[in-house]
Order: structure tokens, then C-alpha cells, then sequence
């Protein structure tokens, strides 16, 4: 048996900053003795709740589920464990896999040479079983293992999830800059929003945050569109459970009202995203999208508006974006009286150009940027 079958224990990966919200998803979603750690959690689960938590989960990057601890203080012992692994009962000839590693404070220092020992040993195995060997695809594996070192301590994961979670299948296009789409649902989060008063982006650009708002509002699973999951290469991988779990969380989605959620972008390019992006549903048809600035907007009175303002790359200068924060300021205090805003910063510097006061203001960090995301209420 494997380390997760005698355990019944996970590993749920999750980007900084979320960890008090991921905690509280887990728990929405049936994961019990959940203990932080750093970047994730330990939870344990059944199997419905595994296959749950990768369906429906919004927020966390990753669930691993371990397949053996053991004592590493060399390459050679590495390799020597993880060839008495039964790796057949895991992976076919048919599929591809990769391995990723992380190695710290350990007397194996570099972590590609640690993936590079794993894939070694997994060839090898099948080599000898069977005289041929799987491929290795590091793009788009159909099963990825995962390899922790630290303090000489090593574990061999199974990534039950496959592809990164935040991968949920609607972005067909995009512009430049997108905000990633955990960043995104996490915004929807914080906001509060379930649906009372209309959501609005006016930047929308390929209409990330449109479309985790309209996924939030109707229940649609975070990996409804998505056509594998790792946890179906678990060698006890129970496809009745999986299709129970998919069906119950299925017969939850709703419609979407007209009106209930709008974006406009002043690109046309971007409208034509977020229309692909957003049509990736049946519901997405209900969400209006107009060409239109900010500047050209009469009124966003009463509402949720939720907004990635840009930055960076994609304003020419400082002194472009320095006064385009201020005519973005200026906007939702002349023209949304009666709204909250919900603006993601990835440079922070930029939030003291809005010229308006937060409400509050929380760490969220994306693609390597130090955002914020900040409310205001425009009273």
C-alpha cells in the first residue's frame, strides 16, 4: 500500500496569501484535520472528497497524494528507494509523465538532478518489467509525480490534480498582462458578491474576473471543463464514486440572469476574448460585453465593480499610468455613488495615485507580483 491508502492523507498546495481562504474552501468541501503548513495544507479526505476537492476547488494549485516517505541522504539511495516502487500499477506504456522536485537543506543540493534520479529509477523499472519505457513529456504529462527533499527527509507525490488547477479550460484567448484565474477567484471571494446587486468589470480585458464571478454565481465546478484529472491514475481510483461526485456537483449549476453580470474593455481585441472566453458556457451568452473606456462609462451607481486596472506593461510611462490612476479614481467617485470596488493592484506603489481611501487592503501575490488587492466604498 502506498503511504495516502494507509493514511487517508493529502497535500493541497496553494499560492501565498490565500491560505486563510483556501482553508476555509477545504472545509467547504468536506476536507477534514486540515493543518497548515507552509505554502499548503495536510487534510485528510475519502475518496469522494479527493475527486470533490479537484472538481470543484477554485482556489488551491495542486492536491498530492504521497506515495512513500523514506530517508534520503544520497542520489544512489534515491534511486535504489524509488525502483522498488511498483510504477506499473501507476502509469501505462501508453501514457507520459514528468517529474518535478524540491530539494532543501539536504545533502542532494540541486533539485533537477533529484527529478532527473526519480526518472531514472521509473525508466529503469520498466525497462527491466517490461523492455520498453513510457515517454517523459515535461509540457503536458498525462501523470506528473512530484518529489520533496528537505532536511533529508524525501516524498514521492502522485499529483492527483494533473494539470495545475488555476487551468480551468476557458481561456481560449487572450491580451497581454491576464490576471491568472485563482488570483481572480479570489477576488470574487473577498468580495462577498453572491448575486444581489449587479458585477461589474469596466477593464475587463479577456474576462478573467467575469467569468470566475459568473462560475461562482451559477455553481459551475472550477474543473467542469477540463477533460483529466491525475487521481484517475490511483491505482484504487473508484470511477463510480468520481461519476456520483461529478453528477451531484453537476445537478447544482443554475442559470445566469441577463444584466446580472457586465464588462467593457476600450480594446477590441479584449471584448473579443472575453466573448470566446465567456461563450465557453452556456451562461457566459448572459453576460453583457461592450467596446467602451472608462472614461465614456455615465454611470456604475449601486453595483460590485471588481477590476485588474492596468500597469506596468501595459501603459506606456509612469506618467501614463500615474494619471490614468487618477482619472480611475476620480471615475468611481463622480460616477459608482452607492457601489463597492474591488481594484487588484500588481504594483502597489500605483494604489496612492487613486486618491481615494481603502476600505481595507489585502496581500495577494500572482506571477511573481506583489499585488493588493484593495476595496472602496463610494458612498
Amino acid at each position: 500500500m502506498y503511504s495516502y491508502q494507509k493514511s487517508g492523507r493529502y497535500f493541497a498546495q496553494i499560492a501565498e496569501g490565500l491560505e486563510d481562504l483556501g482553508q476555509n474552501e477545504l472545509q467547504d468541501l468536506g476536507a477534514q484535520d486540515i493543518k497548515p503548513t507552509y505554502r499548503g495544507f495536510y487534510f485528510s479526505a475519502d475518496k469522494g472528497t479527493l475527486y470533490r476537492l479537484n472538481y470543484c476547488s477554485r482556489l488551491l494549485s495542486r492536491i498530492l497524494a504521497p506515495l512513500i516517505r523514506f530517508d534520503c541522504h544520497s542520489d544512489k539511495y534515491l534511486y535504489k528507494t524509488a525502483s522498488n516502487i511498483n510504477w506499473p500499477a501507476l502509469i501505462d506504456l501508453k501514457s507520459t509523465f514528468a517529474v518535478k522536485a524540491n530539494v532543501s537543506h539536504s545533502k542532494i543540493t540541486h533539485s533537477q538532478y533529484a527529478s532527473l534520479r526519480l526518472k531514472d529509477a521509473i525508466v529503469d523499472v520498466f525497462r527491466k518489467e517490461t523492455g520498453t519505457r513510457p515517454n517523459v513529456n515535461t509540457r503536458e504529462p498525462d501523470i506528473l509525480f512530484n518529489l520533496h527533499i528537505q532536511n533529508n527527509k524525501a516524498t514521492i507525490y502522485l499529483d492527483t490534480s494533473g494539470a495545475s488547477l488555476h487551468r480551468r479550460g476557458y481561456r481560449l484567448q487572450t491580451v497581454t498582462a491576464p490576471m491568472q484565474e485563482i488570483i481572480a477567484a479570489a477576488i470574487i471571494r473577498l468580495s462577498d458578491w453572491h448575486g444581489i446587486r449587479p458585477l461589474v468589470d469596466p477593464m475587463c480585458g479577456s474576462g478573467t474576473l467575469l467569468c470566475e464571478a459568473m462560475m461562482h454565481y451559477c455553481r459551475i465546478p472550477a474543473g467542469y471543463l477540463r477533460k483529466n484529472f491525475g487521481f484517475t491514475a490511483l491505482p484504487d481510483f473508484d470511477a463510480e464514486i468520481w461519476a456520483a461526485v461529478k453528477q451531484e456537483e453537476d445537478s447544482r449549476i443554475r442559470d445566469l440572469p441577463q444584466g446580472l453580470i457586465s464588462g467593457s474593455d476600450k480594446s477590441e481585441e479584449a471584448i473579443a476574448a472575453a466573448k470566446a472566453n465567456t461563450r465557453c458556457f452556456a451562461q457566459g451568452a448572459n453576460i453583457a460585453l461592450s467596446v467602451m473606456s472608462m472614461q465614456n462609462i455615465k454611470s456604475l451607481a449601486n453595483s460590485v465593480i471588481v477590476s485588474n486596472p492596468p500597469y506596468g506593461i501595459r501603459l506606456e510611462t509612469d506618467e501614463n499610468i500615474k494619471d490614468f490612476m487618477k482619472q480611475l479614481g476620480d471615475f468611481l467617485k463622480q460616477r459608482c455613488t452607492g457601489s463597492e470596488a474591488y481594484l487588484y493592484f500588481g504594483n502597489r506603489q500605483l494604489i496612492k495615485n487613486i486618491g481615494l481611501k481603502p476600505t481595507w487592503k489585502k496581500i495577494l501575490i500572482s506571477g511573481g507580483l506583489d499585488g493588493r488587492l484593495v476595496k472602496y466604498n463610494l458612498y
